[in-house]
């Protein structure tokens, strides 16, 4: 299997940390190893603001195909990567270049914010092909979508579009994909007090 870290590439500038997937040619589907750089270099960074985005017209396609064969839908690197995304202070965002599949989700609903292009395509298409959802997923997406529009997806594998996606409240902007990043940058303009206002929405006392 290719070295994670070479399909995971990772921009800092100024307060923003950009990480970027980098299998275009496999609609960059996840790796156990670029689950492992990515939860790594999410941990090392010490930006304020936190971009996920991947190269190519496809977010994810999901998981590799032939590390499901070697077990990768049971690994803990699912859930070590969308934790570090969740546990990171700052605001993350998910710009959604294209359509965002299986267990790849996981790293979008662990996001702050997600935005997306009019062509993106979301689903999980757990139960079709026999697997269990990563453990944090469901809640996550419940917790946007509601708990029956979470079941369309996760039990009747419904697949939605990128209107749609908006009307549910999985996304919260749609725009053209030449705007991706910079519609990313200014939801981001001023991330000074993110770390408190983030738990003041988990009901938190800051």
């Amino acid at each position: 299997m290719s070295d994670g870290a070479a399909m995971i590439r990772v921009h800092n500038a100024a307060d923003c940390c950009t990480i970027t997937l980098v299998r275009p040619e496999k609609a960059n589907a996840l790796t156990e190893s670029m689950l492992e750089s990515l939860a790594s270099a999410v941990i090392q960074t010490t930006a304020k603001v936190l971009i996920l985005t991947a190269a190519g017209k496809v977010f994810s396609a999901g998981a590799d195909l032939d590390g499901m064969k070697q077990g990768l839908g049971l690994s803990p690197a699912w859930e070590t990567a969308s934790g570090a995304i969740a546990a990171f202070p700052g605001l993350s965002i998910a710009a959604l270049n294209g359509t965002l599949a299986g267990g790849a989700m996981g790293m979008a609903l662990a996001c702050d914010l997600r935005v997306a292009v009019p062509s993106a395509q979301f689903f999980y298409p757990v139960m079709r092909l026999g697997y269990r959802p990563q453990p944090s997923d469901p809640g996550r997406l419940a917790a946007l979508v509601g708990p029956s529009r979470a079941r369309m997806i996760l039990l009747a594998g419904q697949r939605i579009d990128a209107e749609t996606a908006l009307a549910w409240g999985l996304i919260d902007r749609i725009c053209a994909p030449e705007a991706l990043t910079d519609t990313a940058m200014s939801l981001a303009a001023d991330p000074g007090h993110v770390a408190a206002l983030k738990r003041m929405t988990r009901g938190e006392v800051p």
